[in-house]
């Protein structure tokens, strides 16, 4: 599939109306962390209930990657990100409306379908219509719309809770998303008929499984990717509440200051990552040096247990953000005409890392107080085991890459 690089004012536009999609994308993933108290008081949840919740969004989201990597590259962003919000509005609409938990859940599940091309459509669109210098800037200025929609995810909603209720905010994301279509429909661009009609490209995603380095990185994208989006959209917000005795509007706003970091972090990062590049600092660098970092951060939340805050948050996804590099260096290892096929393959793995780690850790957490540990130790045996496993895949990446 060859390039076709859009002039800047184009690009901008597209840029934008995407960004609107992707807001309202991690918006709904990171909702569950403010509602979490509400939630777990009106529906009685257990931990377990909360983190399974909070995961069927990625469990929705997860199960389309591979189906939406063949339908991006045959189809385009235009057409399969309209079509897939659709389902969103759906699922917006039946969570407004849930009286009972596994309604609550099977919403979710259609929230995280609807939402799943969100990301993956317009990294797909930027691989043919961005030149190559500027994949890595794309890619974090795209999380750092992630950070504006988790931002609005926290103490807006909070403040907006006691006037309208979780099922209007419910209702008014499902006009947004509506909106959100109509913008995609009129500005995006269609996929050219020559680009949909390779036959080759429908028969390769094996190539993309089979890669030695995207193999390198699963462990990574399942457990430190998935890990570290369970924290940033759900479990920080229970640990600042369970732990550290935090109330649910000083969590709330705790969650806000975590993501207008990143938000401000990813703006710079993807500013400064070509001048970087430039001085002969590559991706592997980075994340070889930078990601020990983030689990000395780990490390510090949970010795400091009912002593770690928002600001010990805020340090551990900040040193993380090494991790973003990893999704567009899988895209950037294989031709345009696996984009598609790609970019979803590795997303797959962050959103099915990200509900079997919400999940899984709810389930510790339950399982350490079922055998008579109080609250806190709960939460830090649970934690102490996450970052073990995060040890393990970096072990495990370095190895499979000791040579680049």
């Amino acid at each position: 599939m060859a390039k076709n690089i859009l002039p800047i004012r184009k690009a901008v536009i597209i840029f934008f109306v995407f960004a609107c999609g992707y807001f309202l994308s991690c918006l709904l993933r990171a909702i569950t962390a403010t509602l979490s108290p509400l939630l777990t008081s009106e529906f009685n949840l257990l931990a377990g209930d909360l983190g399974l919740l909070a995961g069927g969004y990625f469990l929705g989201f997860a199960s389309m990657q591979i189906p939406l990597g063949y339908l991006l590259d045959k189809h385009g962003p235009k057409k399969i990100v309209s079509s897939f919000l659709l389902i969103a509005i759906f699922g917006t609409t039946a969570f407004s409306l849930a009286q009972s938990f596994s309604g609550l859940l099977i919403s979710r599940i259609l929230i995280g379908v609807g939402v799943s091309a969100c990301l993956m459509g317009p990294l797909t669109g930027y691989r043919i219509w961005f030149a190559d210098q500027y994949q890595q800037r794309a890619n974090s200025w795209m999380l750092m719309i992630a950070s504006t929609g988790f931002v609005f995810s926290t103490l807006p909603v909070q403040i907006l809770l006691p006037i309208i209720g979780w099922r209007w905010i419910f209702g008014g994301i499902t006009i947004l998303t509506f909106l959100v279509i109509i913008l995609t429909l009129f500005f995006i661009p269609s996929w050219k008929k020559e680009e949909n009609n390779n036959k080759k490209n429908i028969r390769s995603l094996s190539d993309v499984w089979k890669n030695k380095f995207f193999r390198s990185t699963i462990p990574l994208g399942l457990f430190n990717y998935g890990g570290i989006m369970a924290v940033q959209t759900l479990w920080a917000g229970p640990w600042m509440i369970r732990v550290a005795g935090y109330d649910p509007l000083e969590s709330a706003t705790g969650l806000f200051w975590i993501n207008i970091t990143m938000l401000i972090a990813f703006f710079v990062w993807g500013y400064i990552l070509p001048k970087i590049n430039n001085l002969g600092i590559g991706t592997m660098k980075l994340m070889k040096f930078g990601l020990p970092i983030s689990y000395l951060s780990l490390l510090i939340i949970v010795i400091l247990g009912e002593n770690a805050g928002a600001i010990h948050f805020i340090i551990y996804i900040f040193t993380s953000i090494v991790l973003s590099l990893a999704q567009p260096a899988v895209a950037m290892r294989f031709p345009t005409s696996l984009a598609g096929k790609s970019l979803t393959s590795f997303n797959l793995l962050i959103f099915l890392g990200t509900f079997i780690m919400q999940w899984g850790i709810g389930l510790i957490i339950d399982l350490s107080k079922s055998f008579g540990f109080g609250e806190i130790p709960s939460f830090q045996i649970s934690f102490s085991i996450y970052l073990a496993i995060c040890v393990l895949s970096y072990l495990y990446f370095i190895l499979n890459n000791k040579y680049e």
